[in-house]
């Protein structure tokens, strides 16, 4: 059972932005898988708010370094923050501090990884494939959060989104190790939300198939047959789930340790 604590800033003066939009005006947010899809879609998003944005990226620098190029503003940087090294990520948080003040406002937690398995084909979804998907998944994220909390802690009144799936709720998606993984990252979300509040909200947008190119081999004519059969027979862009996102940091201040569907209804 949690713990009863202290309760913050009763006087509604005192609280933070008096709990009204989150301004994003000078905030620092970091945005793991940031080169592309819904990472780089989220970042432009965050810029275009008025945040000093860090592209994290593991493979993809040279997409970072060109994104980071076009986003209005200024005091954006990319910094490789790979899922799979936890030293790497300390390093990387290190370095964010040491640029901006030590603080951070804003985590979002874009990175991930898959590979389609057919779910029947238990043979093929051998054990290096599966480890990955749970590192790079649910792991990374979590060092991540444990590198960036300080910061976050310092901000006062910061947020962590997780991206999720849809597939953690319906066991539905590119493999059962990434639909186990993305339950797991909902699960961990609940866990952080307790013991990282109040100076920090933990939330998660969980989309369905999304029109990028994250899954290897899926195009966008599977993305559209799926979307045909969901109530809104819309195709979900990377920046719907950006939009879902802002509206996670900047709206939902009263939430937290919750996942927020981003699926034109398709669980229906």
């Amino acid at each position: 059972m949690q713990e009863e604590g202290p309760i913050m800033n009763t006087d509604k003066a005192a609280r933070p932005g008096n709990l009204g939009e989150y301004r994003l005006e000078g905030r620092v947010a970091v945005v793991t898988g940031g080169s592309s899809g819904i990472g780089a879609a989220a970042a432009r998003r965050l810029a275009a708010a008025g945040a000093k944005v860090v592209v994290g990226y593991n493979a993809g620098a040279e997409r970072a370094a060109a994104l980071v190029a076009e986003l209005p503003g200024e005091g954006h940087r990319a910094l490789r923050i790979p899922m799979e090294d936890s030293a790497a990520i300390r390093a990387a948080a290190a370095e964010v501090g040491r640029a901006y003040g030590g603080v951070v406002h804003v985590l979002v937690n874009s990175a991930g990884w898959t590979r389609a398995v057919p779910h029947a084909d238990l043979e093929a979804l051998d054990d290096e494939t599966f480890d990955r998907v749970l590192v790079v998944n649910v792991r990374g994220p979590f060092s991540t959060i444990r590198a960036f909390a300080p910061l976050l802690r310092r901000g006062g009144d910061s947020v962590v989104v997780n991206v999720s799936s849809l597939a953690a709720v319906t066991g539905i998606g590119s493999s059962i190790a990434y639909a186990a993984s993305k339950a797991a990252l909902d699960t961990m979300g609940m866990s952080l939300a307790r013991v990282l509040a109040p100076e920090i909200r933990v939330i998660g947008v969980s989309p369905s198939a999304v029109a990028t190119d994250f899954v290897p081999g899926r195009g966008r004519d599977v993305v559209e047959r799926q979307a045909a059969t969901t109530p809104l027979r819309t195709v979900t862009e990377a920046d719907d789930v950006a939009l879902a996102i802002m509206a996670a940091i900047t709206h939902l201040r009263l939430t937290t340790g919750s996942t927020i569907l981003v699926d034109a209804g398709r669980r229906l």
